[in-house]
């Protein structure tokens, strides 16, 4: 294997395991498709002795502890979330229509894509069946709309849009409700992840946030693989409830109590959004590696390992700018009031919360290598609890900085 495997194409039975995570239908509040159907048994495979898989009673999250009951030790816990945000019956029309609600998705976004309803029994609640060949749709046809949607200006209202499943026929509301589809029943994208045209590139529906797991995943299963560490006590967590407010991870930090988050979650590619030149935002750019979020709640001494470590192996790394928030679970220990330094690594993609969100396969590689390398760093450190305890940046000790020219880096470099 590379040393430097983020340089290099994802082998094709990570990439299996990657398409096997994002493809689990974990809607918000049925996460368990891919926390206990993918995730759970892959953390059983390469799991050492002594390591244990928590689960939880309100959610279907779970966590993969490397020293359970080891509350001394430094415990630092990297999270995903499976949550995935979806579209929801709201009511039945006597037409036939599945009248749906657009969840986070931008109503017009949606149209005229497959999607797969799951749509729980009436006659024996809990169990759940699947109905595919369904399209979400809002006018029908162009020559049913008005000019000011045929020219754009004038756009979709999510109250459009409702699920087809072709019904024709009498008794079309009756149709539908002998399948035993009734408000609430989730609905999904069938959109599977595929490589995309160019190297390195896949893309597909829900990157957000399937891709956060698997690097939680992949990043215990290095550990693991290189015996584990000795100072530091690594809670690998899948969380839930992300979408609506962060909830999920709110509970696994108050439940554990972390000395550290570190958060992994999909980024924007902001060089490639169209129309946002005038925001003046961070030039994140997809294929140019992973990223690190800084201001908000971001500890700025956790921010300074992980980046001290990326740039000792060269794993690229760009500098992310959050503001109030991050955006991310990686707010979960303030959320749950716990003391703990925290930060938020993710890997910029395009059309978040679309049915083809894009990413790049290296970014994703780098950030999975980035966070076993700082788990390693800090679990070098004399004492994890005392270098966070006593080393907080101090501003009134800040050196004076002059200017410095013009030159650019290297330009009278011989080498």
């Amino acid at each position: 294997m590379s040393d430097t495997p983020w340089t290099s194409p994802m082998p094709e039975p990570q990439f299996e395991l990657m398409r096997r995570i994002l493809a689990a239908p974990s809607p918000v509040g049925l996460e368990a498709a891919m926390t206990y159907g993918v995730l759970k048994p892959h953390f059983e495979s390469f799991a050492p002795t002594g390591w244990q898989l928590r689960q939880f009673k309100g959610h279907a999250g779970v966590v993969l502890d490397t020293h359970p009951g080891r509350d001394d030790l430094f415990k630092v816990m990297v999270i995903g979330h499976a949550d995935k945000i979806r579209m929801q019956v709201r009511s039945i029309g006597e037409d036939g229509k599945i009248w749906i609600n657009s969840d986070s998705f931008l109503p017009n976004v949606l149209i005229g894509h497959e999607v797969t309803l799951f749509s729980e029994d009436p006659a024996a609640p809990g169990r759940y069946r699947r109905i595919e060949g369904g399209t979400v749709e809002a006018l029908g046809a162009i020559h049913f709309s008005d000019p000011a949607q045929r020219d754009g200006s004038k756009g979709i209202k999510k109250e459009q849009l409702y699920l087809d499943l072709q019904i024709h026929g009498e008794n079309k509301k009756q149709q539908v409700e002998n399948l035993g589809v009734r408000p609430g029943d989730s609905i999904l994208f069938n959109r599977p992840i595929r490589h995309g045209f160019s190297p390195d590139t896949f893309y597909g529906a829900y990157l957000d946030n399937g891709l956060g797991c698997f690097v939680t995943a992949e990043v215990a299963r290095l550990i693991a693989e290189a015996g584990g560490t000795e100072q530091v006590r690594v809670l690998f967590a899948i969380a839930s409830y992300e979408e609506i407010g962060r909830f999920g991870s709110r509970v696994l930090a108050g439940e554990l109590r972390p000395d550290a988050i570190i958060a992994v979650d999909v980024n924007h590619d902001y060089v490639a959004a169209p129309g946002i030149g005038d925001r003046r935002m961070q030039p994140l750019e997809m294929g140019k590696g992973f990223t690190l979020s800084v201001g908000a709640i971001a500890s700025e001494q956790l921010n300074r390992i992980v980046e001290t470590t990326a740039r000792e192996h060269d794993i690229p790394m760009q500098r992310d700018i959050v503001g109030a928030d991050t955006g991310t679970d990686g707010m979960a220990g303030v959320l749950a009031a716990v003391d703990c330094v925290a930060t938020s690594i993710g890997f910029p993609i395009r059309n978040m919360h679309t049915i083809s969100e894009t990413g790049n396969t290296r970014d994703v590689t780098a950030a999975i290598h980035a966070i076993t390398r700082t788990l390693q760093a800090l679990d070098a450190l004399p004492d994890p609890h005392r270098e966070f305890q006593d080393n907080h940046p101090r501003l009134d000790e800040a050196g004076a900085l002059g200017h410095q020219g013009a030159d650019k880096p290297g330009k009278h470099d011989n080498t």
